[in-house]
């Protein structure tokens, strides 16, 4: 009888070379915390995609052009761009009339606030936090960065998928499935929580810098945590850090950033 119980060790070697050169080939620094990051496609192709997309959702969106509210959230983005990494992005911000409590800035500095957000930031200083962490998730290419990881997993599962491919078919499932797990929660979820506290760190900076008031941002999220209720999923599940580990975060920058505060507003 021909047993099929194969391990091809070749493929995966393969993969890891081609992992080396990828992220050597690849790597960049992110403004203002100084990691190396894997990003492998231009500014320039990831501000098109941004301008693509955002110009879609504004058609498609009820967009306030006339108001105090979208005045404030202009006047809140341009003093958050001035004092960021800004990389030569064409800033626009926009606020949709929209009861989603949400609010992002895509590649090229493209930034929507959704109306729904308001009650819970109450003030300039919340709505600066909330602004200032979007507009570091597109300044520190976190996009791309998530689109180059999920790249590699998938070129690694095709890789395992060759390497286990003579093996007995219920055991190459059990292989292939343990492979899909162990990425999503050993790599593309622990990555994304990473982005979410860079993208918090960073924002409370230019939050600081631009002379907003960065203490708001726990209160900012013990409110969102009220919001919240008690429906969310256990932090190594998700996307994005716990409401705990937020607030306890922003608590250990904050001397970081009320210094950083002291010395960009002389006398606020």
């Amino acid at each position: 009888m021909n047993r099929r119980s194969g391990f091809r060790l070749l493929p995966i070697v393969l993969f890891g070379l081609y992992l080396g050169y990828y992220f050597l080939a690849n790597r960049e620094t992110v403004p203002l915390t100084g990691r190396k990051q894997l990003v492998d496609i231009s500014r320039e192709q990831e501000a098109a995609l941004g301008l693509s997309s955002y110009q879609q959702i504004l058609r498609q969106s009820a967009v306030v052009r006339q108001g105090p509210e979208a005045e404030e959230v202009k006047r809140i983005g341009a003093r958050l761009a001035k004092v960021s990494e800004d990389p030569g992005f064409e800033w626009q911000y926009e606020l949709i009339d929209d009861q989603q409590a949400n609010a992002f800035c895509l590649p090229g500095g493209k930034v929507a606030v959704y109306s729904g957000i308001l009650p819970i930031t109450q003030n300039e200083n919340g709505l600066a936090v909330v602004m200032g962490h979007e507009i570091a998730h597109a300044i520190a290419r976190h996009g791309a960065e998530r689109m180059a990881h999920q790249k590699l997993v998938q070129i690694g599962a095709m890789a395992t998928s060759v390497a286990v491919g003579e093996m007995e078919p219920q055991q190459r499932q059990l292989v292939l499935g343990a492979l899909g797990v162990g990425a999503q929660f050993g790599i593309l979820l622990p990555f994304s929580r990473d982005h979410e506290s860079e993208a918090d760190y960073m924002g409370l900076i230019y939050v600081a810098r631009a002379c907003f008031d960065p203490r708001e941002a726990p209160k900012l999220w013990e409110r969102m945590s009220e919001m919240g209720g008690g429906g969310s999923p256990a932090e190594f599940m998700s996307t994005h850090p716990s409401h705990s580990t937020r607030i306890r975060q922003f608590e250990e920058w904050m001397p970081e950033a009320l210094k950083i505060r002291a010395e960009s507003c002389p006398g606020r």
